[in-house]
């Protein structure tokens, strides 16, 4: 069984929060910028409804909303306060022309809540990720940081190299980025209300970065992949999985979803920290299912590599 520095998944990874107001990405991606046009269009809706008022041409279909408008005025006096301070009345128009100007990228979150930003460091790079309070699957997990700290190890990380790999449950994209910058092809896959913050930062770590683009698709695990993933196009040198048995529903429909992309020649490695009974049975299930073999342990913390049982085990 192979072994890191203890706590590998720890001391390898640096964790630094970034300052809130640090200048915007180049690709767009920033969360404060979105909220500072947020905060802008939100003024100029207030600052519309006054001169409209005073011209005295408001409509009788119009003063319920103008009502519920002037509420919001009251309620958020202290965001347009903050706005007031820093753009002058000789600035508005502008501050208007930039609101309306500015397009952010189509793969860029829909929403602004998170709860944090964080960089860690791997293959060489800092790698900036927004964590989202919408789900379980926008938030940093231990294994994840296991699993790179093991990818980019010399144990795997130059034989990543120009290889197929699809990441299921990404998550935050963490492990599909690192695997990206380490030279893969890499496919990350979740569901379709995670996509767009996984989106998000995998662009924002791998442009211009990586010799091949990331994609990043939704995948529903269960038997009928056949019909959206037929295993004759969908072929992987290695299938990545970190975290995702954690207390949920669908663990037979994840084990499944395995089987059908861990094909001869494929070779899947799934990081976990064992937190509940129902891990345990999921392991017992995954080990009959392949020839596994447990590459790294420490306390909770495993990584397992597994290959078909229709070929013999394969060395990594």
């Amino acid at each position: 069984m192979g072994t890191l520095p203890p706590p590998y998944f720890e001391e390898r990874t640096s964790c630094l929060p970034l300052k809130e107001k640090e200048e915007d990405d180049e690709d767009g991606g920033n969360y404060g910028r979105q909220e500072h046009v947020f905060k802008d269009a939100l003024r100029e809706d207030m600052q519309s409804d006054e001169r409209d008022r005073d011209n005295g041409g408001e409509d009788e279909e119009r003063t319920s909303s103008s009502s519920e408008q002037e509420t919001d005025v009251e309620e958020c006096g202290e965001i347009e306060k903050r706005s007031s301070d820093r753009v002058g009345d000789n600035e508005d128009s502008t501050a208007k022309q930039e609101v309306r100007q500015d397009k952010k990228p189509v793969w860029t979150p829909g929403f602004l809540s998170r709860i944090n930003r964080d960089v860690y460091h791997y293959a060489g790079h800092d790698i900036i990720i927004y964590e989202s309070i919408d789900s379980f699957g926008s938030v940093m997990w231990p294994a994840a940081l296991a699993l790179c700290s093991y990818l980019e190890s010399d144990q795997l990380g130059t034989k990543l190299l120009g290889k197929r790999v699809l990441e299921l449950g990404a998550g935050t994209g963490l492990v599909a980025i690192v695997s990206s910058l380490l030279g893969a092809a890499v496919t990350a896959t979740d569901l379709q209300d995670i996509l767009g913050n996984l989106t998000a930062n995998v662009m924002r770590n791998t442009r211009g970065r990586c010799r091949h683009t990331p994609q990043v698709t939704a995948l529903s695990w269960g038997p009928d992949l056949e019909h959206s993933f037929p295993r004759s196009l969908h072929r992987y040198d290695y299938v990545l999985a970190a975290d995702v048995v954690y207390h949920h529903d669908f663990l037979e429909e994840l084990l499944l979803t395995m089987e059908h992309f861990c094909q001869p020649g494929t070779t899947l490695l799934w990081a976990n920290k064992v937190r509940f009974s129902t891990d345990l049975i999921f392991t017992s299930n995954f080990q009959r299912s392949f020839h596994t073999q447990l590459l790294l342990e420490e306390g909770d913390m495993k990584l397992y590599k597994a290959t078909s049982r229709e070929e013999g085990d394969v060395n990594i």
